[in-house]
């Protein structure tokens, strides 16, 4: 089985996964997710993964922004939005997008370390890739002004440098 890996344009492909989205949301998450309030930023990149059936089964969006760590700013690469359609889990897909997108951030030559935000549930997933808990705060906007980010746990790797794992992380902006 061979499968097809597509980095595309953030902004121009955000068709072609809104339903993959609506597909990966279980019953027990749906309206009711902690994070569903939420304004997101939209990927600079996507990792999309195709099934047999030719359509998306999976997704990650690679985002690359100037945050700033105990008050320096610092260029990272994100991971946000990742999602695999139910009916394809449990195949690998997201450990290949996640891998493919770790690669195109350190292709990225400013990029200093990664930052993702997951669910709990979902952390023992990303340690076992070699994420670390990121245990200080975070800082993002949203449409009523900064807010302390504790809805999803953040995680960092190293890229360029070693990722910090304590401090005060600004995001700038928009969470991913």
């Amino acid at each position: 089985m061979s499968i097809e890996i597509e980095i595309v344009n953030g902004g121009q492909s955000g068709p072609l996964v809104e339903r993959l989205f609506a597909q990966s949301l279980t019953a027990e998450e749906g309206d009711a997710a902690a994070w569903r309030h939420i304004k997101w930023a939209d990927p600079d990149l996507r990792v999309l993964i195709d099934a047999p059936d030719g359509e998306p089964a999976c997704h990650t969006g690679i985002f690359f922004r100037t945050v700033t760590w105990n008050g320096q700013k610092v260029h990272v690469g994100g991971i946000g939005q990742v999602a695999t359609r139910p009916d394809c889990r449990r195949r690998g897909y997201a450990s290949i997008a996640l891998e493919a997108a770790v690669r195109t951030m350190r292709d990225h030559d400013a990029a200093q370390f990664a930052l993702l935000f997951c669910e709990p549930n979902m952390s023992e997933f990303y340690r076992s890739r070699g994420w670390h808990a990121f245990t200080g705060a975070v800082y993002a906007e949203q449409p009523e002004g900064r807010i302390h980010f504790e809805i999803m746990a953040p995680m960092v790797l190293d890229l360029k440098r070693r990722a910090p794992t304590l401090g005060t992380l600004d995001l700038c902006g928009l969470p991913w």
